[in-house]
């Protein structure tokens, strides 16, 4: 969910990130900063979808039709267990999980409809849902190990939390990590998932099975998604102790 317009500042790695400003100072306790890689093609085709919407629908209609593609789904890809093909239908509901997602925040901003406070509260809830359907999902399928899935989603998770407190302490809410956002991630499912189907089911042009390459892949982003959120926590600290430095009472001074 979205709400106010969408200008252009500065981000921190020097980047030109969108931001979408808030309607009111309760959503999320500030600006919102776009910085991940589609975000500047993504956000005009947004528009342009919204502005076609039937005036019927709503944005709570878009938004179930995101929970509809993200349960879709996890149960495709933990029906792959009996044909590689539901593949093809994990990643046309990521398709449907992405313009549910994405839209219904959009569609509120240019009707003008916006509920800052509501569409926050509601968008993070269901984001946490499909963030743990999709990946239970992943793995129960026999592609990836469940306990790796599992750790996938609460590292997601403790990377979504990080992002909701930064939004109440520095006022920005900065939804990606370097250039990787929501988007990002679908389509590298997306990409996975037409690997995974290509190698299976005939000689695999793949030196080792496709789970294997899927376990040693999916450890990989992990170690890299722990990576980017230890480092981004203590560059929070190092910003937060120059705004609020240790004070000492006279006595505990050295002297």
């Amino acid at each position: 969910m979205e709400s106010a317009g969408v200008g252009a500042c500065r981000g921190e790695d020097g980047g030109l990130a969108l931001v979408t400003a808030n309607a009111e100072s309760g959503r999320g306790g500030g600006q919102r900063e776009l910085t991940f890689l589609l975000a500047r093609w993504e956000k005009p085709v947004l528009v342009w979808l919204a502005q076609r919407v039937p005036r019927r629908i709503r944005s709570n209609h878009l938004t179930g039709l995101g929970v509809i593609g993200a349960t879709g789904t996890g149960i495709a890809y933990a029906l792959t267990n009996y044909s590689h093909a539901w593949l093809w239908m994990a990643s046309a509901m990521l398709v449907v999980n992405w313009l549910g997602d994405s839209l219904d925040g959009t569609l509120a901003r240019v009707r003008e409809t916006q509920r800052p406070k509501y569409g926050y509260y509601l968008d993070h809830v269901v984001d946490a849902y499909s963030t743990m359907i999709i990946g239970l999902g992943l793995g129960l399928s026999p592609y990836v190990y469940l306990g790796l899935a599992l750790a996938v989603v609460v590292v997601y998770l403790a990377m979504s939390i990080n992002v909701y407190l930064e939004s109440t302490v520095f006022g920005v809410f900065k939804i990606s990590y370097g250039r990787i956002g929501p988007t990002e991630v679908r389509l590298i499912l997306v990409f996975l998932n037409t690997v995974a189907i290509v190698t299976t089911g005939w000689p695999s042009p793949l030196p080792v099975p496709i789970d294997v390459v899927a376990n040693w892949t999916l450890g990989v982003i992990l170690a890299g998604m722990v990576a980017l959120f230890v480092g981004r926590f203590a560059r929070n600290l190092y910003r937060l102790n120059k705004l609020e430095p240790q004070r000492y009472r006279w006595w505990e001074q050295k002297s």
